[in-house]
Order: C-alpha cells, then structure tokens, then sequence
C-alpha cells in the first residue's frame, strides 16, 4: 500500500520550516500500519511563489462576503518557501526514507498553464490535482461560516454539474497526475439527485486524460461518512481502467495512513490488484501490497508521463 497525499500542516497552523524528523516520522507511522511509500503533498497555496503567481485571483469575484473569506484565508496560509520544502523532502528520499516529492494543485481556470510552468522548475514525483473551490466558494471549508451558508443558498445539483465541469478542466490540465478525491463535492453531506452524472463525467475525464485517481480514506473523517470516491464512482472508474492510487490526505501524524486497510478492502473487493507509483512525475503499477512492479495493459509494464504518454 501507499498514502500518497500527505501534509505538513494543519489548516489552522501557520506554516513553519519543514523538518527531515517530521517526515521521518510520517514514514515511520505509514509503515507501522502497512504502507510502503508515501508522497507529501502540501497544498500550493501555502506557498509564496504560488502568491507571487496567483495572489489576488479572488478579486473579481462580485460576491463581498465571498471575496474577503478568500483573501483572509489566503493570506493565512500563503507563507512557506517552496525551496525549503523541496529541499527537506529531497533531503529525505537522500536519506533513504520511503518519500517521494508531491504537491497538491488546485484549479486556477485560465491560469493552469502558467501553474504548470512554475511548477515544471521543481524536482516533483507528483502532483495531485483538486478542485477545493468553485470560484472563490471553498465548499469543503467546514469551520468557514460564510462558505458553509453557501450550501444552504445555492442549488445542489448545479453545484455538482459545477464540480464535475471544474474536475474536467483540471484533469485536462498537465499540472496533475492524480484526480485527489475525486467527489470532493460531497464532503458536507449534500448528495446530487443524479449523482451518477456527475460520476460518470468524473470517470471519463480521468480515463480521457490517463490520470490516476486518489482512492482517500479522509471522507470518513468528514460529514459524507465515506470514503472518496463513492462507490459507484469507483466503479466506473475501474470499468474505464483509470489506475488508482491511495491516500489518508493527513493533516497530522496521527491520521497518516489511516484505514489504510479498509482502502485495500475496497480494492480488492472491486478486484483492483495494482496502484500506481510515481517518479520524476512518471506512472508505474506495483502491486498493492508490495514495492514490486507488475504487468499492466498487453502483459508488459507501462510508464506513463504527465501528457499521459507511454515512455
């Protein structure tokens, strides 16, 4: 097994410097708990050189109280150095730790292209792409009063039709390998009507793209009461042979692989027997329970880049 979406810091923490012990110690929990590798993944939001590029990106939004959440919530989390997480995570891979270099990336519409380029000047194994927000609405921000009244006064099943059309852009995108919970929309609780429509479009973005999708036990921490994806988004997905990989998106040491073996419950009940592990931002499956690299596609292994190439 792997978690490969793991964090530094809590949401409520201010950023501070990473530490080799820190990740050390990730490595050393995923393993007492099955996982062979892990892949930290901070958000790039967190970063100056993502507020260089990106900061202000809210300000056209015509909503008063939505706007000045988003530049309040940026401004709190937008203060780490990418250098000197880039280098802690190498420092760690040095060292001989189970890690690989990862970065979850959000949707920027418009702007991924140049996302995209600030990002092809860092040593990355991964990048997780993630829709967190629709426009300047952070749907998934539970402690945000402004963002959760948000559900009470829009339509549900627009939000979905939403979503999926934002998945759709990020998957298409080459600043992603991995679709990071791909119903990320059900987070709160609040179910589409049709909710296969929007599953189904999730899938064929992933397939159409060739990305990966993240299998997270973190929705079991949320009010959905599940995991990410749903069921029937699973489905459809390994109907459409998307690989997978697996993931707790810990915030803390304590959730670092958690569940990890109900994940591989799922898999195995939904007969998936591979996950796919990445380096240098290229693709290999391995087998769920081992490091070993295992025959996929005509019986041969694939490698598959960024553009969703075989190398």
């Amino acid at each position: 097994m792997i978690d490969y979406h793991l964090h530094l810091w809590p949401h409520k923490e201010r950023d501070r410097p990473p530490s080799l012990e820190q990740v050390a110690s990730y490595c050393d929990r995923a393993a007492s708990l099955g996982v062979s590798e892990v892949a930290i993944t901070e958000h790039l939001f967190r970063f100056e050189q993502a507020d260089r590029l990106l900061g202000g990106f809210w300000d056209s939004e015509p909503d008063g109280a939505l706007r000045q959440s988003m530049a309040r919530y940026w401004d709190h989390h937008a203060h780490a150095d990418m250098d000197a997480y880039v280098e802690c995570v190498l420092e760690a891979k040095a060292a001989g730790l189970p890690v690989v270099l990862g970065l979850e990336v959000d949707l920027y519409p418009g702007r991924m292209d140049e996302v995209a380029a600030l990002l092809r000047g860092y040593p990355f194994d991964v990048l997780l792409g993630s829709v967190h927000w629709l426009g300047t609405w952070r749907f998934d921000d539970l402690d945000d009063p402004v963002s959760m009244a948000e559900w009470k006064a829009r339509d549900v099943d627009q939000v979905w039709d939403r979503y999926a059309e934002a998945i759709e852009e990020v998957a298409a995108s080459d600043a992603c390998d991995v679709l990071a919970h791909p119903d990320l929309v059900k987070v709160a609780g609040y179910e589409s009507s049709v909710p296969a429509e929007c599953w189904d479009r999730i899938a064929d973005a992933a397939a159409a793209s060739r990305k990966a999708a993240e299998l997270s036990s973190a929705g079991w921490r949320k009010p959905a009461g599940e995991p990410y994806p749903a069921r029937g988004l699973i489905d459809r997905l390994v109907e459409r042979g998307v690989p997978f990989t697996t993931a707790s998106d810990a915030h803390s040491l304590g959730d670092v692989a958690q569940r990890s073996a109900d994940l591989r419950d799922i898999l195995a009940d939904v007969g998936v027997t591979s996950l796919r592990r990445f380096r240098g931002r290229l693709g290999r499956d391995v087998a769920v329970d081992s490091g070993r690299d295992v025959a996929v596609d005509s019986g041969r292994d694939v490698a598959v880049d960024h553009h969703g190439r075989e190398s």
